[in-house]
């Protein structure tokens, strides 16, 4: 049954307590530095400050955040890539492959990442996709699926080698949000130094260029710097504390290391993650049909400021109870949803289970067993 037919009864649970807000516009009464802007918390994907977050610019090196997700979600880390020619002479960042060299598609994404090898990312096209021209069709068809709108992506390293190579601060937050939810990516991006050894026992050791991880930002837990003469210089950062996991994005920004230190400070000192529904059995049902019934199986965190606490509220939404024919055919789910509401929009939705203790019909064995044991004035486990 699809969710919009669960809205038949609504019961308001919480609102909850009031307090101050400093605005994104007070804080960055000068402005960030960078043309483009965002700053988005991680796990809901709300966001906390924009600018000009929608505008198609080039973006350089970051581009090759998607290039490391489909090499990583390839499924070929440990395969060896044989260096082609193409890759070899690749202009601008390089991890100095040679031409003919072998090297694990792993240690490829390392000096991709940590280095911004140009080469890294040709060689990974080729082996990912079978060629450059392929892995694009990849890399626009994974943008499509994350929901990517406004990217458009014409080679997997982001030189200005094409007019139609573009994308904007929020789709590179969509694209970060999902690389994150990898483990694997999330190790590299949080990577300050890598050690590559070739068969043929080549050692290359990656220093890794975001100074935001390395030496600036003791909250940083990864992301990706870019420039190219075009689209000057743009960063991919992301950044925990407390709990809370925020992704920055500048695109044409001359001070992108205070912006985005900036923008993170301002983030963790104005919002807090609030778990607005917990995992675990709702309680405050009146209906008697549910009561101490209805269980969530995950909670629902949601970053909120002072000011937000007086516009929240929760509500349970519930099936129409309908026991003998959920008794034959089982009880549906969702049998309700709890929604979190916030200035009259709906920020979370959490599906409810049903709980409940079905008694088993004895066996016919068991049937007889006792009766065996009434007549013959025996008591059964006494």
């Amino acid at each position: 049954m699809k969710l919009p037919a669960l809205l038949s009864i609504c019961i308001i649970l919480a609102i909850f307590p009031f307090g101050s807000e400093v605005s994104a516009e007070q804080f960055f009464d000068k402005g960030v530095s960078a043309h483009g802007a965002i700053l988005m918390e991680q796990e809901s994907g709300r966001i906390l400050f924009e600018k000009e977050s929608n505008t198609r610019m080039r973006i350089a090196s970051i581009t090759k955040i998607m290039t490391a997700v489909l090499a990583i979600e390839s499924g070929k880390m440990e395969e060896t890539v044989t260096v082609s020619s193409r890759a070899f002479g690749t202009e601008g960042s390089s991890i100095y492959l040679t031409e003919g060299e072998k090297i694990s598609l792993e240690d490829l994404v390392y000096g991709l990442m940590l280095r911004s090898g140009n080469d890294a990312a040709i060689a990974i096209a080729e082996h990912v996709g079978g060629s450059v021209e392929g892995f694009v069709y990849m890399m626009n068809e994974k943008a499509r699926e994350i929901g990517m709108e406004e990217t458009l992506f014409a080679n997997p390293h982001g030189l200005d080698d094409h007019e139609d190579h573009y994308s904007t601060a929020y789709d590179m937050a969509l694209l970060t949000q999902y690389a994150m939810k990898s483990p694997q990516y999330r190790e590299i991006s949080a990577s300050k130094s890598y050690r590559s050894v070739t068969a043929e026992d080549r050692i290359r050791v990656f220093n890794n260029k975001n100074r935001l991880l390395t030496q600036l930002y003791k909250h940083s837990t990864g992301g990706k710097t870019g420039y190219t003469k075009r689209a000057k210089r743009t960063l991919v950062s992301t950044a925990e504390k407390e709990g809370m996991e925020l992704i920055a994005v500048t695109i044409n920004a001359p001070s992108d290391w205070h912006d985005h230190m900036n923008l993170f400070e301002w983030g963790f000192d104005s919002y807090e993650m609030s778990t607005l529904v917990k995992e675990g059995t709702v309680k405050k049902v009146d209906d008697p049909f549910y009561k101490n019934k209805l269980r969530t199986e995950f909670s629902f965190q949601y970053p909120l400021t002072e000011e937000d606490l007086k516009h929240l509220k929760k509500r349970v939404v519930l099936l129409k109870p309908n026991e003998e024919r959920w008794e034959q055919e089982g009880y549906p789910y969702p049998i309700g949803t709890v929604q979190v509401e916030l200035k009259g929009k709906v920020i979370g939705i959490v599906p409810l289970k049903y709980v409940y203790e079905k008694t088993e019909e004895p066996s016919l064995f068991k049937k007889w067993l006792g009766h065996w044991f009434r007549v013959n004035g025996m008591v059964p486990n006494g």
